[in-house]
């Protein structure tokens, strides 16, 4: 009988033979035992893309994890830092919503944050003259002062993430992420 190979088997394109695989020097790496481990528990199925959105999923913990290291001693945290970005972005302040809608994050995580950094002296909050209910969001020089002081820090970190490729390799992989961001944000 023969051996049965499966789409993400040993044999196939990108499969556990394959560069960077089960054969790598140096053994695995953790996407590589975690899609390993699946392809044993589910022999038929194919796993390849544990090798991308494994690996997608491993860059953002690790990249995270690093900059909220990185801000500790500034007193904030990385979603704080997300609204301090997107106010620094802005040329105008911004609706508590508008923030909500760039940083993804929920209104009441950002009415949440936005009152800490009021309280830090970070932000201003100051209500609509036309719409009293209407709260906008702008940077106080300290706020501003802390994103020029830390978005290069953060820059210079995602840099090293990217050493030893190339630009046409770093184009080559911004596209083939766009792609797969497009089809994520078309299911959800």
């Amino acid at each position: 009988m023969a051996p049965q190979t499966t789409p993400g088997g040993p044999d196939a394109p990108g499969g556990l033979d394959a560069p960077g695989g089960l054969d790598a020097p140096g053994g695995l790496d953790y996407v590589e035992r975690a899609r390993s481990d699946w392809a044993k528990r589910f022999p038929g199925m194919d796993v390849r893309p544990i090798d991308v959105i494994g690996r997608i999923t491993r860059i953002s913990t690790l990249a995270l994890a690093r900059f909220e290291r990185e801000l500790d001693a500034t007193g904030i945290g990385r979603t704080e830092f997300d609204v301090l970005s997107a106010l620094a972005r802005s040329d105008h302040p911004l609706r508590a919503s508008e923030v909500t809608s760039v940083t993804g994050a929920s209104a009441a995580s950002t009415t949440k944050h936005a009152e800490r950094l009021a309280t830090m002296g970070l932000i201003e909050r100051e209500r609509l003259e036309r719409d009293g209910r209407v709260v906008l969001l702008s940077l106080t020089e300290a706020g501003r002062e802390l994103v020029h002081e830390q978005f290069p820090r953060r820059v210079e970190s995602e840099l090293q993430m990217l050493d030893g490729l190339d630009d046409g390799e770093i184009r080559l992989l911004t596209d083939m992420l766009r792609r797969i961001t497009e089809n994520v944000e078309k299911r959800s």
